[in-house]
């Protein structure tokens, strides 16, 4: 797979993109703790910029599937030099307005580019590759992660927050010009698999007859939402739990180790049994479900550092074996319609899941919403378990 020219500038890409990102991130959060006291307010805020991305999911789809997936992703990444610029003015002028501009923009880039790195994978390697592929991806994202938020840390101490927002512009120039150099075999086989009068109008909603053609994937797609329970309010929960156990260093330890379990999870799933891809999903959602309950005693820090493990191993072996079957089950020529239309799904919940977690770590304490997302995780499980028992699913 490393000899792949395509495969290694989509995972540098990742990397550096991933940086950058990360270094934004932090550097919001350290923007608006500044300004914005209240965790629902914040949650407000971010949730402005998700509703764009969602707004032009559609658009965004059809563009994928109707244009070549190298072009949507460079006008993605001049998309997002232009935001690192709005930030900026943001910082200038202390400017909540200018900072919501930023998250608007960033969030358009990403409805459209998301979508196309999803739609190109399956154009630059084999079948028999993905779950690698996939698992090696996240793996790469993980990783910046990691980096751009330790090196966010470091740089705070040591520069001002514009210099921070300079250094994730120059990253994403960086990935703009690596993305220049990607060549991907679109192959016109791929528009003729689509009947005639599609291919002149081939609209957002044609993709629902083509999900519902293959039942396993809606209960898929509904089981995600156990990860998207923590995932929505994951820096929210990340400040709650270093302000409960009052340790600010300890935000960072989280963020290290559930990275590193994910990158764990993500090299075990590359070993593990393909064969029954909807047990593994079950199993794997349980864990998350059991993550989540484990909160219920943050007040002890091991506890915290170990919920934090578990969640990271389950959810590095949970979305690789749920993307890769998600590429092999749905046909090519609708991939960017549907990670277009799975994205702006993502996005929804993980709007809503923002909003709600900041309200009730408002009005609740940590432990006690905690325990409602776990429970609920374990229900989604179970019920996944029994709708797709005796279907056929594909995951390798």
């Amino acid at each position: 797979m490393i000899k792949n020219k395509n495969i290694r500038i989509l995972l540098i890409g990742e990397l550096i993109a991933g940086f950058g990102l990360w270094l934004g991130i932090i550097g919001d959060l350290a923007f608006m703790q500044d300004k914005v006291p209240s965790d629902f307010h914040k949650s407000l805020i971010l949730a402005v910029g998700i509703l764009a991305g969602i707004a032009l999911g559609p658009l965004a789809g059809k563009a994928v599937d109707q244009m070549k997936k190298k072009t949507i992703m460079l006008y993605a990444g001049v998309g997002r030099l232009i935001s690192t610029g709005f930030m900026l003015i943001a910082i200038e002028t202390s400017s909540i307005a200018w900072m919501i501009a930023f998250l608007v923009s960033i969030n358009i880039a990403a409805a459209f580019y998301f979508p196309a790195l999803q739609a190109a994978i399956p154009l630059v390697t084999v079948k028999s590759k993905l779950v690698k592929i996939n698992g090696l991806h996240m793996n790469i994202s993980t990783l910046s992660r990691i980096a751009g938020t330790a090196a966010a840390g470091i740089f705070l101490t040591m520069m001002s927050l514009t210099m921070l927002y300079v250094i994730a512009g120059i990253a994403y120039a960086v990935l703009l010009i690596l993305t220049l150099q990607l060549k991907i075999d679109e192959r016109a086989e791929e528009i003729e698999q689509v009947p005639h009068e599609e291919n002149e109008h081939r609209g957002f909603m044609n993709v629902f007859p083509i999900i519902k053609e293959h039942p396993a994937i809606i209960p898929t797609m509904l089981l995600t939402l156990a990860p998207l329970l923590f995932i929505g309010g994951f820096n929210l929960i990340i400040i709650n739990v270093s302000e409960i156990l009052d340790d600010p260093a300890v935000k960072g330890w989280l963020y290290t180790i559930e990275g590193v379990a994910f990158i764990l999870g993500t090299l075990f799933v590359r070993r593990y049994d393909h064969s029954m891809p909807a047990k593994s999903l079950f199993i794997f959602a349980m864990l998350i479900g059991l993550s989540q309950l484990m909160l219920i005693y943050v007040v002890y820090a091991p506890v915290a550092l170990l919920s934090f493990a578990l969640f990271g191993f389950a959810v590095g072996s949970f979305f690789p074996l749920a993307t890769t079957m998600f590429q092999t089950t749905i046909p090519a020529p609708y991939h960017g319609r549907f990670f277009s239309f799975r994205g702006m799904l993502d996005d929804f919940i993980y709007q809503f899941i923002l909003i709600v977690t900041g309200l009730l770590l408002d009005t609740l304490a940590l432990q006690q919403m905690m325990l409602g997302y776990g429970l609920l995780s374990v229900v989604l499980a179970f019920g996944y378990l029994v709708k797709v028992s005796g279907m056929r699913i594909s995951g390798a």
